[in-house]
Order: structure tokens, then sequence, then C-alpha cells
């Protein structure tokens, strides 16, 4: 173990701690240098391997400094055992720690005495060498360790599952033909005709080469079904596939899909739902070859897929896919590294398109894919946008049930012949209150929280620490009544319920997600991402409160708010009635209403561009103590035209752990251009690694891109 990679007899940053003999007290093996049999051990003693007897081992080690492979020695023992990719104990500043084995070499770069290998936990070779390239590359991407993006893509062992014997891949587990009905080069693209470029991704796809497209996908159900082809196409060539999605509702769709599309057993479906043991013995399963394609949440990103041909990621612009553990790697960096590492062919869709997608199609590195204009006039809904206050001062039944006439009018039309979807941005039932005299916003006395109102008939309580405010008065007026600033999914299903009388109201969110919805009429009330597909399509869909959405603090506002839109609008029949309630003029309304997010994400784009922000510019954000950023911004070497940002005071984050410590912590970001990208991660990195070496007990935490800038 040494800075150089091999065994030292001081480890830099964990104390001056000796080198101790791997095979206990009074028992020298003798191992000579660099790896080389010494002289010949006492009777009893440890004897590396004969051929290749230095084996690097990445340590699971977070720490910054040591973020290195180590050189040691693999004792005769564990020779045919120690193979590269399996995990290994060893020891490291005088303790026993995990590992993996990376490669075996003959001889080691070190001048000093190397220590053994403690023991081989598993001959399972479960880190591959593509896989272990793609942890380094992303490591070193987000200012990262190995270590940390590690525990991302390996799950932890299992014992028992690992003993299973699993079924080698047969002659029978073939995709079906996919030549059927030919189009061109033979095969059958199904719902891929409807794009003009559909029919040449998939022949490159079958040729074997390795096509990367931006997709816009068409407004339906039919997503799972045309990346379930591209996958069958794939397979075909003799590669596999990765496909990521953002939840397990989304898996369970396209889990379906390939099923049907590939017949059982070449095909496995990855998500922390599964538990320890299950979710093991797929990744196994596709490790070991019997599955070669996977089907998973961002976990799955990493999945050790043979022969890898194509790379899927739907709905890149969900903030699900954004990985809430260091080093924060996002599913469309890591699977556009991986394709571009191994020859695979990329397919990033959805109903919108990003502006980080955006960014890849401009830069040349993928081509759109999107039907043209009179297809989508087709496929989509009808859009009407309304003013909120003008129309409901207009109609008193409206304001009833806290929909415009508009609205009101398209749902009791379409709820004569079948469901109607209700977007509402907030859950619970009113999730923000105030004075009903002076509007001052309602907090708690003990944590200066926001109160609700869980329903009609509770008093209000406190969102941070659960008080009951039974006795609340405005502290400015002294008045006792409160009325809604903001109403949620609950309160509106109780509105529409009195609205619409006899008409069934279901609702969808966070505590009760429904899976699907049938044909008979009924009104469904859910919040962003929890709509459930309807049978044959909604027959109408009301998006409520728009100014939410939009009048959020974040950069990306605009595009998550008509990102959300459409998702639920693809959900209804086309030419079916979408109701939004938002003013018109705005560009994400426009966009909605013609159903053209590529050129709202182009604008946004070059907006952005403009002021320089991301996707067009590479920033890096660091939250801690205002010493602790004061002294990582002095250790770093920032590349040329770096330019530091604040820092500015964090704001306390929700919740009753809210007090002091929160509002000592500050965040600066470091504004780069996007070719200096690399230049920023590592010069990050280096900063960090000096502070570990110093033992600075003040962490920072470094996000490279992060998704909330503001």
């Amino acid at each position: 173990m040494t800075k150089d990679g091999g065994g030292t007899d001081l480890i830099p940053g964990l104390g001056d701690l000796p080198e101790r003999p791997a095979d206990g007290p009074g028992k020298s093996a003798k191992p000579g240098k660099n790896g080389k049999p010494g002289k010949a051990a006492k009777k009893g003693a440890r004897r590396p391997a004969e051929d290749l007897p230095v084996a690097r081992i990445a340590v699971d080690m977070s720490l910054p400094h040591l973020d290195r492979p180590f050189d040691y020695l693999v004792p005769a023992e564990l020779d045919a055992r120690a193979v590269p990719g399996c995990r290994v104990r060893v020891r490291f500043a005088g303790q026993l720690v995990d590992g993996f084995l990376l490669e075996r070499v003959a001889e080691s770069g070190h001048d000093g005495k190397l220590l053994y290998l403690e023991r081989v936990t598993s001959s399972e070779a479960v880190l591959t060498p593509e896989v272990a390239a793609l942890v380094r590359e992303v490591a070193d991407r987000y200012a990262g360790t190995f270590a940390d993006v590690l525990r991302l893509a390996v799950p932890p062992r299992h014992a028992r599952v690992e003993a299973e014997p699993v079924a080698a891949p047969g002659d029978d587990d073939e995709p079906p033909d996919a030549s059927a009905e030919g189009d061109g080069a033979g095969v059958d693209v199904g719902v891929w005709r409807d794009y003009p470029a559909g029919a040449s991704f998939l022949s490159a796809l079958a040729d074997g080469r390795a096509p990367r497209a931006v997709w816009t996908a068409l407004p339906g159900p039919d997503w799972t079904g045309a990346i379930a082809r591209a996958v069958a196409v794939a397979l075909r060539s003799g590669r596999g596939a990765l496909v990521v999605v953002a939840d397990g509702r989304d898996v369970a769709r396209m889990d379906a899909a390939l099923e049907a599309e590939l017949g059982e057993g070449l095909h496995v479906a990855l998500t922390a739902e599964l538990g320890p043991a299950e979710r093991y013995r797929r990744w196994l399963a596709v490790l070991r070859g019997s599955a070669r394609a996977v089907v998973g949440t961002r976990a799955a990103m990493f999945a050790p897929v043979a022969e890898l041909g194509l790379v899927v990621l739907w709905d890149d612009g969900d903030d699900v896919h954004a990985e809430p553990h260091a080093p924060y790697p996002h599913p469309r960096e890591v699977l556009a590294l991986r394709a571009h590492r191994v020859g695979a062919a990329a397919l990033i869709g959805g109903y919108t398109r990003t502006t980080d997608a955006t960014q890849l199609v401009e830069t040349g590195w993928a081509h759109a894919l999107a039907a043209d204009r009179q297809r989508v006039r087709t496929a989509m809904p009808r859009v009407r946008y309304v003013g909120e206050d003008a129309q409901l001062a207009r109609d008193a039944a409206a304001r009833t049930a806290r929909l415009p006439n508009v609205a009101f009018e398209a749902a009791r039309q379409a709820l004569q012949d079948g469901p109607v979807l209700v977007q509402v941005p907030r859950r619970g039932y009113v999730p923000g209150i105030a004075c009903g005299r002076c509007r001052t916003p309602a907090q708690c006395a003990a944590c200066q929280g926001p109160l609700s109102l869980p329903s009609s008939h509770a008093a209000p309580h406190c969102r941070w620490c659960g008080r009951i405010a039974g006795d609340w008065h405005c502290p400015e007026c002294g008045f006792f009544q409160v009325r809604a600033v903001v109403v949620g999914a609950k309160r509106t299903a109780e509105e529409l319920g009195r609205a619409f009388p006899g008409v069934p109201v279901r609702t969808s969110g966070r505590d009760a997600i429904l899976e699907r919805v049938g044909p008979e009429r009924a009104l469904v009330v859910a919040t962003p991402g929890a709509e459930p597909p309807a049978e044959d399509g909604y027959r109408a869909a009301l998006l409520l409160d728009g100014w939410v959405l939009l009048g959020r603090p974040d950069l990306r506002a605009g595009e998550e708010t008509l990102r959300r839109w459409m998702n639920a609008a693809a959900l209804v029949r086309p030419q079916g009635p979408v109701v939004v309630a938002a003013e018109g003029t705005l560009p994400a309304v426009q966009a909605l209403v013609r159903w053209d997010p590529v050129t709202y994400a182009e604008r946004e784009l070059a907006e952005r561009r403009e002021v320089g922000f991301p996707p067009a510019a590479r920033m890096a954000s660091l939250t801690g103590t205002p010493a602790a950023i004061r002294d990582l911004l002095a250790d770093a070497r920032m590349p040329d035209g770096a330019e530091v940002l604040g820092p500015v005071p964090v704001p306390p984050a929700p919740g009753p752990q809210a007090g002091t410590d929160a509002q000592d912590r500050e965040r600066a970001l470091i504004r780069v251009p996007r070719a200096a990208g690399h230049a920023l991660a590592r010069a990050l990195k280096e900063a960090q690694g000096v502070r570990s070496a110093r033992k600075a007990t003040e962490t920072v935490r470094v996000q490279i891109d992060p998704l909330e800038l503001i």
C-alpha cells in the first residue's frame, strides 16, 4: 500500500502506522521487493503465487487522497481464486477492509515490501473490466472517488444467492425474428414507421453499428413498444441492451413490453423494491450472461451487460433520475459515456426534450429523431389555455369546483364517455394557509414552520414538527381565521366531487399511486408524475394551478413545467381536449399548445448560452461552512476562465432540524466554459485530496452540474 500504488511503511492522512506482516506476528513471508520472490521463507510461511503474483486492489476507502489502486501480493494458496473482478479482504492501515481485485501483474512499481491478500471473499468476478473503466471515468467526471461510484455500480454480496446455480444461455434463448414485415433493410420497424428516421435507426442497429439519437416521442402509450422493438433488434445483432427509466411503475410497463417482444428469459428488471436477495440474483444473471437485456431505474446504468450494443434512457428530465449519493452521477451522462466507450448505440427519449439532450444534438453527438408535423397534429390532444382569475369571476358554478368555465365544460362533456385526468401540483388537502384578514403566512409558534390543513375538519398543524396549532392567531393583526394559499390534491378531489355529483373521484399521489384506470367515467386527481394511464386513453385532461409550477425559483422551472404538462397530456386520446390553467403568453404554454418541445428546448438552450448557465457551461456547487469553502477554493488550481459566484448563505432545509447548523452553511458556484469541465472536476478533486490528507474535519459537498442551481 503506497501513494505510488504499492505497500508502504507510512500511509499519508491515516497516521503513522507501521506496516505489519499480513500473516500474523513473527511470521515474515519475506516476499522480496517488487513482488519478486525473496529469500527462502520459514516453514509454514506464506509464499507468493508463481504466476502474476502482484494484485492491484481498489480498496473500499472514500478518502480523496487515497483514490488509487494499491499493490498486494497474492499468496500461493489463493492463486486460483484471486481472479480479476473478485471481492477481497486486505489489511489497510492496520485494519481489515474490503476491496476489489482489478488486475494481476508480474511486478509492482513499489520498491518496498508488499502485504499479502488476507482472503478472497468470493471468487465471482463481479467487477468486469468495462464497468471498472466506466467507474473510473465517472468518478473523474464528477470529482468523486472510485470507491463511491463502485458502491453504486456493484450491489452488496448475497452469499446464498451467489451459490445458486445459474443456467447458461442456450440456443433457444434467442429473441423473435424482427425481420417479418420488413421495411427497407428487412427489419420490422413497427411503431418506428411514424418517424422518418426510425427505419434507418433500426437498420443501423441491425447492422451492428452505433447510431445515437435524441427521440421526441409521439403522445400515447406506444413508447414502451418502440423501445422494446429497438432492444429486440439489438439482441438479434448479437449484442446486449440496457434500458433506464425513472421509477418502478415505468419499469413494470417496460418489463411487460419486453416480455411481449422478446419472450421469457432474455431480460431482467432491476429495481430496489425487489429486495437484496432477488435483486442480486437478477444482477448475477446479467453478469453471467443468462440475461442479455436489462430494464431498471438509475442504479441499473452500471449493469454488467455483456457485448453492450444499445443504451436507452427514457424521460431524462425527470428529477427522479438524479442520484442522491456522492458523487451524484446522472444516468444521461453515464450512459453517454458508456455508449462512447464501448461503441454502443444510444437512444435518449421522452415526450419532451431537455436542454441537455438538445446540447447533444447541437454538438453533433446525437441526431434528432422526431415525427413530422403532420403526424404530430394527428396524434396530439387539443390544448387550450385559460386565465384563471377572469374565468373564475365569470362563472359561479365553476368557482365551486375551483375550475375555469372552459375547464368545467370540457370535464362535464368528457365524463359522458370515460375518465378525465386532473393534474394538481401539490399533494395533501391545503398545504399552505395564511391569515384570513391580512394574508400573512401562518407559521408554527414552536419552529416557525409552515402550517397546513390535513383535512376539512382538522386543526392546522405544522408541516415541519407536526405540532397542532389549534389556537393559532395571526402575529400581525391578531385574526384567528385562515384562508387557503395553495390547494392540494385531496381538497381538489373534494371540490370536484361536489361539482360533479355521482361521478367517482379517485386520487393518485405519493401516499397511494394508481397503476391504471379503466374506461368507465371517473375523475382522476393526480400529482405530477403519479398520473396512471387509462384504458383507451383519457377523454380529457385539466392541468390546474400552473402558476405553482412556473413560479418556482428554479433555473429549470419552465422546462420542468412543460415536461410535467406534456407527460400528463400525452395520456389523453388523440384530439382530446386538454385545458391548462396558465397565462397563454408564456413560452412553456405556447409550446404545449403547439406540441413543440423541440423549439422550446432550442430557445431555452440559446438563452442559457447567453448568460452562461448549464448545459451551455459547466458549473460546480460547493456547500459547506464558510471556512471549509474558503479553504477548498484556496487549495484548488482552477482552470483558466473559472468564475466563482458567491458564496451565499444556504436557506434552511424544510423540517424540524432546520436550525443554527443550517444557517451556518454557505454555497458557492464555480462556472467554467464547457470545454474546461474536466479541468474543473480535476482541480476540485485535487483540492479535496489536499484537505483529506491534512485531516480537515469540515466536509464540503461538491456537485458537478447539480440539478438545482437556484
